[in-house]
């Protein structure tokens, strides 16, 4: 059995023959996809098997704890003595709304109205699966396996648990019971998570078919189509969307970025003039009209629209926004400007790999070697999936004549971007240095 999937088949592996512009000009994520210009829910949250936010693995350990730690004692042999009528729903003071661990699972079971109500509190507010999972048994089997909503809900709790097997089933079953749109995305979900983007596929392409109009479904294709790197066939899902719901704010941002990095400025600012008009008003979208009024040669506009994304920024964007200031003081010349944004920029992020490697680039035009390098190595060591650090490193070594060290940084580059051409190019004159010597 291969153990890589062939490439195309993968999230974690794209297709070599990607549509639209490469990685040498759309920028990509630490898991080598494209930047799709729009920052979609649920891709930042904790999962079971994924890093949570704050660097700690999101184990089954830590969903079967539920929400609050510390509520889920582990089974004994004795178990809990509990008297006939104490377990009850009404809040004590100062504590939770609903104590959990003290409610009989199988008398609510037998009220479903209530116990609807309670599963999505366990699910949604107290985050709370196990228990969760517990309770839609019980009412599974109470309504005789009939209930597509629980059934769903049970899928649902076995993917908070991390079962995607068990919850690829449940969501087949309520599927074959009632077809919702909600069961539909689940199971979809399940399938990506399983890292099979093609049966993911297949899901959306069935619930478009049952249910016309619904733009989740297409929304859901077009992301498969972007992180595999056939950004032509998203494109056009992407429109497809709008002509549903012409105010569908991940399209117009998506396609606006498409056209952005498809060298067409001034289409990707009608785009995002649109979503100005729908309402939209962040530190991103400020930013992304400062740059396409720069490439469109708007250059008035261009310092004004960087000044309202700055008004706006946090801590969180505000690195990215005085890149972009950098980037812009690089175009018109002004490379103390350039410079002095870059420190500002990773004075806000210490972190910042984009700041550190052009700072490396002006560094390597005053001739401060040195400090180039070190810039480089800073880039590169918080931008493991980017190929201009290491290219750039390896440019500046071969120019100091250490061959080895530039061969081993073009390689580098190289498996983060195979079809950089400088990089093969600059491969080949050390192949030949090597030769010689």
């Amino acid at each position: 059995t291969a153990q890589t999937p062939r490439p195309g088949t993968s999230l974690a592996r794209p297709g070599t023959s990607r549509s639209g512009p490469d990685a040498g000009v759309r920028p990509t994520t630490r898991g080598g996809r494209p930047v799709t210009g729009f920052a979609r829910p649920g891709t930042g949250t904790g999962r079971p098997g994924t890093k949570s936010k704050g660097g700690g693995d999101v184990s089954v350990e830590s969903a079967l704890r539920g929400g609050r730690p510390g509520t889920s004692r582990p089974v004994t042999s004795g178990g809990r003595a509990v008297r006939v009528g104490t377990a009850s729903m009404l809040a004590a003071p100062g504590g939770p709304f609903v104590d959990l661990e003290k409610l009989d699972l199988r008398k609510y079971a037998a009220r479903p109205a209530l116990a609807r109500a309670l599963c999505d509190y366990m699910l949604y507010h107290d985050r709370n699966p196990r228990l969760a999972a517990e309770l839609c048994s019980l009412a599974t089997v109470r309504a005789q396996f009939k209930d597509w909503w629980w059934k769903e809900r049970l899928g649902k709790s076995y993917y908070q648990l991390g079962l995607l097997r068990d919850a690829e089933k449940q969501f087949k079953s309520s599927l074959n019971d009632c077809e919702t749109v909600s069961a539909t995305l689940a199971l979809a979900k399940v399938h990506i998570r399983h890292d099979q983007p093609f049966a993911a596929v297949a899901v959306y392409e069935k619930g478009a078919s049952s249910f016309p109009g619904e733009t989740s479904m297409l929304l859901g294709q077009a992301r498969i189509c972007d992180a595999l790197g056939e950004q032509d066939e998203g494109v056009e899902l992407y429109k497809q969307t709008l002509r549903w719901d012409a105010a569908n704010v991940e399209a117009v941002a998506c396609l606006a970025s498409h056209h952005f990095y498809s060298d067409q400025p001034e289409m990707a600012l009608r785009h995002y003039r649109r979503l100005l008009q729908m309402g939209v008003n962040s530190t991103e979208l400020w930013n992304n009209v400062g740059l396409c009024c720069f490439f469109a040669s708007q250059y008035d506009m261009t310092l004004h629209c960087f000044d309202r994304a700055l008004r706006l920024a946090t801590d969180d964007n505000m690195a990215d926004v005085w890149f972009n200031v950098g980037h812009v003081a690089v175009g018109v010349g002004d490379l103390d400007m350039a410079h002095q944004a870059f420190e500002i920029a990773l004075g806000v992020e210490s972190t910042h790999a984009e700041s550190f490697n052009n700072l490396g680039v002006l560094e390597s035009r005053k001739g401060n070697v040195e400090s180039a390098r070190a810039n480089f190595a800073a880039a590169a060591a918080n931008a493991e999936w980017a190929h201009e650090p290491f290219y750039n490193h390896a440019l500046v070594a071969f120019r100091l004549g250490d061959f080895q060290e530039a061969f081993e940084r073009v390689e580098k580059a190289l498996e983060a971007f195979p079809e950089h051409a400088e990089s093969v190019e600059l491969r080949k004159q050390l192949v030949k240095q090597f030769t010689v010597l």
